[in-house]
Order: structure tokens, then sequence, then C-alpha cells
């Protein structure tokens, strides 16, 4: 036997996901148990840096797997193999992917193929609807089917699981690792708000709605009728402010800057950093989105989100009343954001006080739940 630490491979290529997994790979850094390889296959490359900057991290890989056209079948392909071979040259004990995306449904994919331990993290999320959202529905079972730890962030998330048959002993509640990102990142940019101040001057201290829409089932009509709905809102509202970081796609960019750019109190910006986003969600009166992870954040500021999706894999903060379903039909997100720009009671209705998300502390117990699960394969892989 030996006591090297087990080597982890995390592996991460969007965003949401870099700052869902940062948490992690930092927590690991205080341990002697556990060797983080941290494996970057650059989905969101123009983004990601800016997060791995934030938070003082740099990946061990950069895959740089995206392509001018690229389909997902192309980019599943490219990231199977670059991934078995990272693999392949750095010999870890296990992986760890998080989320949705195609890039933990290959980590999930390549791990099996190499008969190695992989750790899901945001394990069971489900809307029942393998084509909502698309692909990530897809993705999150086959990350399933293949786990040998599912780190859930919820009970509801775990009793999904069970429900499906998986082995209790193989999962596990943690929380969500995005409330770890989130505490650290609030309590850094409320002691340094001066450049988002001076950036945002337009909007700073005054009400503000905050909004975000890239989900591919809301490209063309969907879009189009949410545009349709914020620009009524600031006809109707013009001393609100309406901010909206747009998507670099143009299947987003077209509509919005159509419907929207003349109107002065709409301010589309470019793609936020992520502390410039924590820093408006802060400072947001609410949030109009169909983000994941705005929905699992935003309760622990006390905003309100409108939800511009038909179904949610986050049925918790629906139960807590932090946020609510709306859809993207223009009278009806007129009639919700109205609603509650206007009303006190319903406003303060869904400001929750406790987050179902969990309280910051979900990285280390997915760490100690690797090192006590993995510990022993990692000593019988080095020794052989």
């Amino acid at each position: 036997m030996t006591d090297r630490p087990i080597k982890l491979m995390c592996v991460f290529g969007t965003r949401p996901e870099a700052i869902k997994v940062a948490p992690i790979i930092l927590a690991a850094q205080s341990r002697s148990d556990i060797k983080v390889i941290a494996c970057s296959t650059g989905q969101h490359r123009e983004m990601l840096d800016q997060v791995t900057e934030h938070f003082g991290i740099r990946p061990d890989l950069e895959l740089k797997l995206m392509q001018p056209g690229q389909t997902l079948t192309g980019l599943t392909a490219r990231c199977l193999t670059s991934l078995g071979d990272a693999i392949d040259l750095h010999q870890p004990d296990c992986i760890l992917g998080q989320g949705d995306t195609t890039s933990a449904m290959c980590s999930g994919m390549v791990a099996f193929y190499h008969r190695l331990p992989f750790i899901h993290v945001e394990a069971g999320l489900r809307t029942t609807d393998i084509n909502s959202p698309f692909p990530e529905e897809f993705n999150r079972r086959v990350c399933s089917l293949v786990s040998g730890l599912h780190c859930a962030p919820t009970q509801t998330a775990a009793d999904n699981l069970l429900r499906e048959g998986y082995s209790e002993d193989d999962v596990t509640v943690t929380g969500n690792t995005v409330i770890d990102a989130l505490r650290w990142t609030v309590q850094k940019e409320r002691a340094e708000p001066h450049r988002w101040i001076e950036k945002h001057s337009k909007i700073a201290g005054k009400r503000m709605v905050l909004i975000t829409a890239h989900r591919r089932e809301n490209h063309g009509d969907g879009i189009r009728s949410l545009c349709s709905a914020i620009r009524q809102l600031a006809e109707k509202f013009p001393q609100v402010q309406f901010v909206y970081p747009v998507h670099l796609n143009p299947n987003i960019q077209q509509p919005v800057q159509e419907i929207l750019a003349d109107l002065s109190n709409v301010h589309l910006i470019a793609p936020a950093e992520y502390p410039e986003f924590v820093w408006l969600m802060d400072q947001a009166t609410l949030i109009l989105s169909d983000s994941g992870g705005v929905q699992e954040e935003a309760p622990s500021l006390g905003k309100p989100v409108l939800v511009t999706r038909e179904s949610t894999e986050r049925p918790e903060a629906v139960a807590a009343g932090a946020t609510k379903l709306i859809g993207t039909d223009c009278n009806r997100v007129v009639q919700e954001v109205s609603r509650l720009l206007v009303d006190k009671a319903a406003y303060a209705a869904m400001q929750v006080d406790t987050n179902p998300y969990g309280g910051g502390k979900t990285s280390a117990r997915i760490l100690d739940l690797i090192a006590e699960r993995f510990a022993v394969q990692s000593a019988t892989r080095a020794n052989v």
C-alpha cells in the first residue's frame, strides 16, 4: 500500500462548470490526500479565462476543442478523443465531471471506457423531458449511468436517482458548489465594489431588472417573444433599468439588437465576467432568466427569479417560492414582471430566508467523500 494522494482529474469546459468546479479545486489545495489535475475543454474559451483568473486557478490541461461552425456531434467526438488522450498521459485515479454539458457527459463516458471511477457533481437533476433542456437532459442521464459517486445538490435530486434504481450507497446529498463560489465572490465584491459602480454608473442605486437568455430551446420565437416583452416593460416602467448581458450566439444577438437597441433604459452589455455578474445580481430588484445557475444563486441574495422556461430541473427553488416558471409568452412575461415591480407583498413572498441549494460548504464535503471512497482504489492502482 501507499499513502500517495488520490489523483483527481476535474473536467470543465463552460463558464458555469468552471464556476462550480473552482471551489473544489481551491479546497483541494489545502489537502494532502487529493491532488487535482484541472482539465479545461474550452467550450466557453472567451469566458473561461475570466473565471479562472477570478478564482486564481490555472488549468493543468487546455484541450481547446472549439472550432467555427462545430456541431454537437463534432464537439462530442473531439472531446471524447482528447479526454481519452489526457487520461492516458496523466493516469488519474478518478474523474470528476460537473453538471450536464457535453464536457461532463464525455468525461463520464471516457472514465467508463478507461474503467475509472466517475464522480458526478450536481447529480440527479431531471425535467423528465429528454428534449428540454436540449441536450442537457440527455447529458446528465448519461453521467448518471456511469457514475460511481452521485453528489446530489438536494434531496429531490437524490430521490430522482433512487427512483431510477441507483444504489443509495452511491448517492449523497452534498449541496451545490455554486453557493460556495457565490459566497466567496460576494464577500470579495462587496468589499471592493468601486470598479463595477464606475462601469455601471447609469444603473447604480436604481431599480433594475437583470435579464439572461441563452437556452437553445428559446432560440427563434422564444427569444423574439421575450424581447418584445422586455420592450413593453421598458416603456411601461421608464424609471426602471433593464440590464441584459447578451450572449455572443448570433441567434441571440440578432433579435435582441433588432428589438431592444433603441431604448434608453435597456442596457445591452457584453457577457459579464463572473464577479461582475454577481455584483449585478446583488444590485438587481429581480431577475428574468433561463439560467440554471441563476435559479440556484439568486435565493442566497434574496432576489426573486422569473424563469423563462416551461420546465425546470431545479424544483426546490420553485417549491421554496424563490423562483417561478413563466415561459416566454410575451403577455405572461409582462404580467409577471409588472406584478413584482408594483406589488410589495408579492415581491416579499419570493424573498426566501434559506437557500435550498446549500450553505457554502459543499466542496469540502465532496472531497471528503472522494477521499473516503477512493483512497483504497488509488493505493491499489499505484501498486499494480
